[in-house]
């Protein structure tokens, strides 16, 4: 029996529901009454009932034509992958064994981030309020949010299990590491409440979400600061930020181009599946048009066999069970979603990253665009290279 455990492996996910155990769990005791076989709430807002789905203020994605005539739209397998492997430590992700810590003593003001010899205290003095600097200097976000895998900026050392532990136990290290993640909230127009991680809009608000809402670069340094707050003992500070766009994006469509990343992404950084569902049951509520929430239960956990087209059964994944969706939104439509692997080097490289390259080759979010086409065939070399370098067996795994 101990030679059979012990040989018990686990393969690497190939699915959306393989890699989401959001709605996995033996035990539902959250899950509020009162719910349909279709996965959406029945309570809604005030501010939402008796506004239809093709009211002309509902800036939320709509469905042109009839369902059967939009194109069908999935969850992102590759986004899925790569959550997956943040939210389980990176399985079969051999770390590097470097004593130095540089990122702890970059947090400790002993070295100056590279390339720009840039120390940790000169940023959070007096780069707060430079929304200019913040905006188009792109090499600083890896060093102020370090991850267990490699951004563009190659000169910011990943995160070890070592270094996160000894990072967590310095007083001086954490301090700054707050101050930062609330230097880049004033930057997207939120504040930091408390020290439980809770926010709200700061009183510049209009002004930072109209920019945010059309810089969508600074979509994927969001779920780089979500993954680091994760890594670094703050996971509790997530809900209370992905709730908070979720609210802008959908409720108030005040980030109307956030809604994909905010429901594909940064609801899934969130390691406790309780956590997710709620986030999740929330977004749906508000969500338009409401039959095409990609991300509540699988069909197979709703209970009634019945509505139509959406029992082939198999590999559909949560919200691909054959139901008609809006057409893809721009940040749908925007490259880097796949995660790609540098065999090369050895390293893990976000798929958030690939954007953010865009933006050093074509200097923001305009150089972005006329870089698009060329820039696909490099993110489809990286993918494919990523596909044969990876592997393809866990040897340990702790569903999350």
């Amino acid at each position: 029996m101990g030679n059979l455990m012990g040989s018990w492996r686990y393969k690497e996910p190939s699915t959306v529901e393989e890699c989401d155990s959001t709605w996995g769990s033996d035990s539902e005791s959250d899950e509020p009454a009162g719910e349909d076989d279709s996965g959406i709430s029945e309570s809604v807002s005030p501010a939402e009932s008796g506004r239809s789905a093709a009211d002309p203020g509902d800036m939320s994605p709509q469905l042109s034509g009839s369902p059967e005539s939009a194109p069908k739209m999935k969850r992102s397998f590759y986004a899925a992958r790569d959550l997956y492997k943040y939210r389980h430590s990176y399985p079969n992700y051999k770390e590097s064994r470097q004593p130095e810590y540089r990122n702890l003593r970059f947090y400790l003001n002993k070295i100056p981030l590279v390339p720009d010899g840039i120390y940790i205290e000169e940023i959070l003095t007096k780069w707060r309020g430079d929304y200019d600097k913040l905006e188009h200097n792109h090499t600083y976000i890896q060093w102020l949010f370090p991850l267990r895998e490699q951004g563009l900026n190659f000169y910011a050392q990943e995160l070890t299990q070592d270094e996160i532990k000894e990072f967590q136990s310095t007083r001086e290290a954490k301090r700054r590491f707050v101050a930062a993640y609330s230097l880049m909230l004033d930057f997207y127009g939120i504040k930091l409440l408390d020290k439980s991680g809770n926010v709200a809009r700061a009183p510049n608000w209009q002004e930072r979400f109209q920019h945010l809402n059309e810089s969508q670069h600074n979509y994927l340094r969001i779920t780089r600061i979500l993954k680091s707050l994760g890594e670094l003992g703050y996971e509790a500070y997530k809900p209370p930020l992905v709730r908070l766009l979720l609210e802008e994006s959908l409720c108030h469509n005040t980030l109307p181009n956030m809604q994909h990343s905010a429901l594909e992404y940064y609801v899934y950084t969130i390691r406790l599946p309780a956590s997710r569902r709620r986030l999740l049951r929330y977004a749906r509520q508000y969500y338009r048009p409401a039959h095409a929430f990609l991300w509540g239960p699988p069909p197979k956990r709703r209970g009634a066999g019945g509505g139509g087209g959406g029992g082939s059964g198999g590999n559909g994944g949560a919200g691909s069970s054959g139901i008609r969706a809006p057409a893809p939104t721009p940040e749908q439509q925007r490259k880097g979603e796949e995660s790609a692997v540098s065999t090369s080097a050895g390293m893990i490289v976000s798929s958030h990253e690939v954007m953010t390259c865009q933006d050093l080759a074509g200097g923001g979010a305009k150089g972005c665009a006329g870089l698009s086409s060329k820039i696909a065939g490099l993110e489809g070399a990286l993918m494919m290279a990523g596909a044969r370098g990876e592997r393809n067996e866990y040897n340990e795994m702790v569903p999350l």
